[in-house]
């Protein structure tokens, strides 16, 4: 007997509370980056923010593929205690990793001598990241509630918790406000909302009663195998935006194009970053070459109308949204237009490599995806070295949204050709 094809409305109603989710999650950056855009020395404070946000999501990344190795893995108790340990010596790591970099002379090498920023934004990201310290523990416990409401098809209640975490934020920014300055009124805002999150979608995570499978219980040791290479992968995803901070900060327009590039993200992870949920959507709707060919048909729709509104913004809607909503100043406006418009097309190529991505996911092949990014960050690199000898006269927002797309259309076309190899073999 076979089952049901998969129907556009189905995935719809699976995929577009996860949408809300991710899109809340980033609306929380961008209240940041405009409360930060009002203060009296904002290049200073926005690009601090910036360059520390690069760092903590590049130190932090081995945790946010949590709700992902909760779905394919976590099937009863034992694997749940399994998931547990593996989060708390994850989390544990990237703690220690973030406070060196805040607190000793490494972050003094790596902001410095190796990203190339100046002493002010230096000082201001390590006073950003001190705050940061413990994030990667909720974060890390955020993502196992998110996987098993998940993986009850109870996405609504993800964007609730995180709903929630932005009516918190005005909050706590405006009591961050009151102690803190520059920068760190950000880290602090985000650091308590995203508490209040995952102490939110962990009550509903307890609540939701999962059915157990038998015979399907995987130890510590089958966690740490399966979810390594997700891990390593996702750190290495996050070294192509800290390496192209390091190549833009020492262009000519260095501290503006830092400033500008972390709007663009912030944007881009408002109207692209719904589609990493495209392998949550995989491996939890997908059952056949036909349930494949639906989803694909989805992202495609969708990745059009993210990129169709990516236009609209930066270019009719530009005054209303950077200049009224967020306050940026005219000069700093008009100089992100370009390189935001450009980005019209990162939604389908973002989508397209997070699709593959659930997909060898799926079959279990996760180290091919940690040889995909390897391949990214290679190429990444190699325009590094090409561009400190050879400076191209463009700005240098410009060049980091060239690199971003760039990088992405190499890792899809690697993950593409390697699904049709194991297709055919």
């Amino acid at each position: 007997m076979t089952s049901p094809r998969l129907a556009q409305k189905e995935i719809a109603l699976f995929f577009f509370p996860l949408v809300l989710n991710v899109q809340l999650m980033s609306v929380s950056h961008s209240i940041i980056n405009a409360i930060l855009a009002r203060q009296d020395d904002f290049i200073t404070a926005l690009a601090g923010f910036s360059v520390a946000m690069v760092v903590h999501l590049f130190l932090a990344s081995p945790s946010y593929q949590n709700h992902t190795i909760t779905i394919a893995m976590v099937r009863d108790r034992q694997s749940l205690r399994s998931m547990v340990i593996f989060i708390v010596l994850v989390a544990t790591y990237i703690s220690i990793m973030l406070a060196l970099v805040a607190f000793t002379p490494l972050g003094v090498w790596l902001l410095r001598d190796l990203l190339g920023v100046n002493s002010a934004v230096m000082s201001e990201a390590q006073s950003v990241l001190a705050l940061l310290v413990f994030l990667p523990f909720f974060t890390g416990f955020r993502g196992l509630a998110q996987g098993l409401v998940i993986r009850a098809r109870r996405t609504p209640l993800v964007s609730l918790a995180t709903g929630v975490r932005i009516g918190a934020l005005f909050g706590f920014l405006l009591l961050g406000a009151r102690w803190f300055s520059g920068g760190q009124i950000g880290a602090f805002g985000l650091l308590m909302c995203v508490a209040t999150e995952s102490l939110l979608i962990g009550v509903f995570a307890w609540r939701v009663r999962l059915p157990a499978e038998q015979g399907k219980g995987r130890t510590t040791g089958e966690i740490i195998r399966y979810g390594l290479p997700l891990a390593y992968s996702s750190c290495l995803q996050q070294t192509i935006p800290l390496l192209i901070n390091a190549i833009i900060s020492r262009m000519p327009d260095g501290t503006l194009a830092l400033a500008a590039f972390g709007i663009v993200r912030g944007f881009l992870f408002l109207l692209a970053g719904p589609m990493r949920n495209l392998q949550q959507a995989y491996l939890t709707l997908v059952h056949s070459v036909e349930d494949f060919t639906a989803l694909t048909r989805f992202f495609v729709r969708v990745g059009i109308g993210m990129g169709v509104t990516v236009l609209v913004i930066a270019y009719p809607l530009n005054p209303l949204i950077f200049g009224s909503l967020m306050g940026v100043a005219p000069l700093l406006r008009d100089y992100l237009t370009l390189p935001l418009a450009l980005c019209a097309i990162f939604p389908l190529l973002y989508g397209g490599s997070n699709l593959l991505r659930g997909w060898f996911a799926g079959v279990h092949r996760t180290g091919m995806l940690g040889r995909s990014t390897l391949l990214k960050t290679g190429y990444m690199l190699g325009w590094w070295g090409f561009l400190t000898l050879v400076p191209l006269p463009i700005s240098g927002a410009l060049m980091a949204v060239l690199l971003l797309l760039s990088a992405e259309c190499v890792e899809g076309v690697y993950l593409h050709r390697q699904r049709n190899r194991f297709l055919a073999g």
